[in-house]
Parts: C-alpha cells; sequence; structure tokens
C-alpha cells in the first residue's frame, strides 16, 4: 500500500512540475506592476520559507519588501497585506471583488465547505446563513433578551473557580473559559450544557483545537491542486472525522428535539433550535442548516473567546501595574467580589481598553481567512491578478511600530481616550475582519470576554503554578498560547 501511494505521489508531483515548467514557458510577461516578492525556489516558491509561525515570518518579510508583498506558495500567487492601509483598501474599498474565500482542502472533510458561513462562496445559501446570524442569533434585542443567561453561566464559572480556591487547586483559565462559552452556545442554541465536567470540557476543547490547527496549517493539496486527489498529509481525512464527531452530537440533539415537538402538549423554548424549526420547513432546515450552523458557531466562539481570555489572564498576570488598575476600576464602580454584569459595559473603560490591548497584540485569527480577487484589483500601485489568494495579517498590523507606540508592551492606556475600535471601522484594530465578511458572532464575543474577565479580576487574586510564565505562541488558524494558563485561584482579602 505504501508502495502504490509512494508512486501516486510521484507521479502527481512530476505532473505537477510539468504543469509549471509548461505555463512558466506559455506565460507572457505581465503588463501589471505587480507586488514585490522575495526570491523563492523553483516549484515550491515560497512555501518552505514560511515555518511553523506564518503570521511572524510574513511580518518579518514584510519589513523587507513592503506592506504588500506577493508571495509564490506552490502553485498559488499570494499578495499579503501588512498595514492598516493596504487592509482597508483589501476589506473595506475593494470588498466587493475580494470578498470571496480560498477555500482550504481541509474544509472539505465530511463535506462542510458546501456549508461554512466563513469559508462558503458569497452565494444566496450564504446570505441565507448571514441573514440568520445577524437577526435571529446576534442581534442586539437577542442578545439583550438573553443576558439572563449568561449571568448565570457566570456565576457557574464563578462558583466553580470558588471551590477550586477552597481546596488550594490549580486551576486551567482557558479550560474553564472553554467550558463557560461552549456551555453557553449549546444553551443558547439547544437550552441544556454540552459539557458537564473539566475533564470533558477538555476533550471537547482537543478536539476543537485539532481542527483549527488543521485547517490553520500549510497544507501541499491547497499549493498544488494535483494533489488534492489523494489528500497527501491527510489532512482532510483527519478534519473529516473531527467534524463527523461534532455533527454527530448537534444531530442527536436536533433529532431528539423534532420528537418532542411530535409529542402532544410540547412547551417550546426560547432558544434558536426552537425559532429556526418554527419560521422553516423542519426537514430541510435537519439537512442542511442546523448541525452546520452548530458546527461553525460553536467552532468559532469557543476557540476565538477561550485564546483571547487566555492571553488576556497571561498579560495582566505579567503586568501587575495594569492588573492592579484594572482591579481598581471594577471594584469602584461595581463592587469588590461582586460578579461584573452587561450594563456595566459602559462604565468600565480600563476593563474596554484591557480587552482591546489583547486583541491588537494578540488577535484569535493572526492571519484573517484567506480572500480571492475575482478581478484584477489595484492597491497602492500594485496590481493583485485575478485568482490570487489575499492574506492580511492582522498580528503584523497590530505591532506596526509606524502605528502604535511601544507595540510589543502591553499598554491598555493607550486606547483611553482613542476612538479605536474593533468593529471593522478602524484598520488599524481588525481582528474579527471587516466588510461583508466580519464575524457575525462579534457581538456576542464581547460580552462574553467582559463578563469573563471581569469576573476574573475582580472576585480573586491570582497565584502562578510556576515562577515564569511560557509566552509563546501556537500557530493554527486560531493564536494560542503554546503553554495554558495554570493559576491558583485566591479569595479576595477582606
Amino acid at each position: 500500500m505504501d508502495a502504490v501511494m509512494s508512486s501516486v505521489l510521484l507521479f502527481l508531483l512530476t505532473a505537477t512540475v510539468v504543469h509549471l515548467i509548461g505555463r512558466s514557458l506559455s506565460t507572457k510577461p505581465s503588463k501589471h506592476k505587480l507586488p514585490p516578492a522575495p526570491k523563492g525556489i523553483p516549484i515550491f516558491g515560497n512555501l518552505l520559507q514560511l515555518g511553523n509561525k506564518p503570521h511572524q515570518t510574513l511580518a518579518t518579510l514584510a519589513t523587507i519588501h513592503g506592506p504588500i508583498m506577493r508571495l509564490q506558495l506552490g502553485q498559488v500567487t499570494t499578495v499579503v497585506m501588512s498595514s492598516a492601509e493596504t487592509a482597508k483598501s483589501a476589506l473595506q474599498i475593494h470588498d466587493q471583488h475580494l470578498s470571496n474565500r480560498k477555500m482550504p482542502d481541509a474544509m472539505k472533510g465530511a463535506g462542510h465547505d458546501a456549508y461554512s458561513i466563513p469559508f462558503m462562496p458569497v452565494s444566496p445559501r450564504w446570505r441565507d446563513l448571514r441573514k440568520i446570524c445577524n437577526n435571529l442569533i446576534f442581534s442586539s434585542k437577542n442578545l439583550d433578551a438573553s443576558q439572563e443567561l449568561r449571568q448565570r453561566k457566570i456565576r457557574q464559572l464563578l462558583a466553580d473557580v470558588q471551590d477550586s480556591s477552597s481546596r488550594g487547586e490549580v486551576v486551567d483559565i482557558g479550560r474553564l473559559a472553554f467550558m463557560t462559552t461552549i456551555n453557553l452556545l449549546s444553551n443558547t442554541f439547544y437550552s441544556q450544557d454540552l459539557v458537564r465536567s473539566s475533564d470533558v470540557a477538555g476533550e471537547f476543547k482537543q478536539l476543537v483545537t485539532n481542527i483549527m490547527k488543521e485547517v490553520g496549517r500549510p497544507n501541499v493539496a491547497d499549493c498544488f491542486p494535483l494533489l488534492k486527489a489523494v489528500d497527501p498529509l491527510g489532512i482532510r481525512r483527519r478534519t473529516g472525522n473531527y467534524f463527523g464527531r461534532l455533527l454527530e452530537i448537534f444531530k442527536g440533539l436536533v433529532r431528539e428535539r423534532l420528537r418532542l415537538r411530535s409529542d402532544g402538549g410540547y412547551c417550546p423554548r426560547n432558544d434558536v433550535l426552537d425559532l429556526m424549526l418554527h419560521n422553516e420547513n423542519a426537514q430541510d432546515m435537519y439537512k442542511d442548516k442546523i448541525e452546520r450552523l452548530s458546527l461553525d458557531l460553536f467552532l468559532a466562539g469557543t476557540d476565538t473567546i477561550t485564546s483571547t481570555v487566555e492571553w488576556a489572564m497571561a498579560e495582566l498576570l505579567q503586568n501587575p501595574k495594569v492588573m492592579s488598575k484594572a482591579k481598581s476600576e471594577v471594584e469602584e464602580i461595581v463592587g469588590k467580589g461582586k460578579v461584573v454584569e452587561e450594563s456595566d459595559m459602559a462604565r468600565l473603560p480600563y476593563l474596554q481598553a484591557v480587552i482591546k490591548e489583547t486583541l491588537r497584540k494578540h488577535p484569535a485569527v493572526p492571519l484573517l481567512l484567506p480572500r480571492e480577487a475575482e478581478m484584477d484589483v489595484e492597491i497602492q500601485g500594485y496590481t493583485v491578478q485575478k485568482g490570487a489568494q489575499v492574506l492580511v495579517n492582522v498580528w503584523a498590523i497590530g505591532r506596526d511600530p509606524n502605528v502604535w507606540e511601544n507595540p510589543h508592551v502591553f499598554s491598555p492606556e493607550r486606547f483611553l481616550g482613542s476612538q479605536i475600535d474593533f468593529r471593522g471601522r478602524n484598520f488599524e484594530l481588525t481582528p474579527f475582519g471587516a466588510g461583508r465578511r466580519i464575524c457575525p458572532g462579534l457581538p456576542l464575543a464581547m460580552r462574553m470576554l467582559f463578563l469573563m474577565l471581569g469576573l476574573f479580576i475582580n472576585c480573586f487574586d491570582w497565584k502562578l503554578e510556576a515562577e515564569d510564565m511560557d509566552m509563546d505562541e501556537k500557530f493554527g488558524l486560531t493564536l494560542e498560547k503554546a503553554q495554558p494558563v495554570r493559576v491558583i485561584p485566591l479569595q479576595l482579602a477582606a
């Protein structure tokens, strides 16, 4: 079997080489002014230069070649935007022609590419799903109506941490944030907790992490399309397995609800599932939307919120003066040891600044999801050619010394009195994207970040398990800490 696979790969690689040579001989010199590019090597181009932290590599290359830069990743031409100005051009000025995605082969596992809101092309189905997100799930009206649900989950988190504190146990901040977030989402959708123990939370978190790692890692099948036929690295096979395991959970929840609704005397529940089943044909919803939409939102919501909470706590623990200032503000406005509520958000500008500074320095998605040029587009005098993949390096933009003073220093003060926000209008800070592809879950994410960080800051003191904390990054579709934040919660002094 291995010999057969090796022969197939050799044949496909040979065919790819012949194709590239033929294309190079037949291609006429471009009349367009193309973005500058680092030198690559034959066949692979710049692919082997990316390393295991591509966002950092691309940021370094941008200091040499400029804020708009062209790379050749195998057969795929990629243009990278690394400044606020070029990001604005890609995400706002030319949004209409750069809104479609380059579909990673990993997303084709379990056929999810046909349903994934973040990656599927702009189409009637995409618009329908976005409408469900904007009007049914993440609208201000519905989020305001579900405040009590979030407050209940936050109080459960408080009780869990208090229990660990009373026993002097070490807690994993990322795992706590993950369990809280996934149960919030599962209650919003299905009116029940999906995870009921820390151990199960760890298993789910690992499953989500595996998916994000597989989708985010460089894949030779994306760079050499002929290789997609055999999935040489097994990435599509693995993501298909991960997707399938999550879809079975959601399918079971939907089947159970359909059974309950068919029985007499069913009492409707004020959750997303009932609303969707009530508004549209249940059978169509069962096949095409509910489970797939759940998969997207659970993956995107849990991982991005978890990583941001973890990075924020890591920075606060590394910067005691910032932690002290955040504590003082919340104590003064809310009261020492009290749980922060959503109605407190406007009155806590420093806590909001802590969240912004975390998103600047540690954006959840360091390279915004890849876009594809539908036609030739001119940006800063250079032509982004039709079919090119377009990446926006928000990690690099967040550390641009031309925009941010002392960009490597964690300083929430930079946002006090500043009008810079993260809702897609200020391109110095676009961790959630911008334009028609902006993350639909942004309103819920901000509420959850605010509530969890407010609780961690105001209800406990903290002691690191180890004397030093590793602040290294681990690249995937989302940017995780290489090592988890493990701390001992301490009861507040009287």
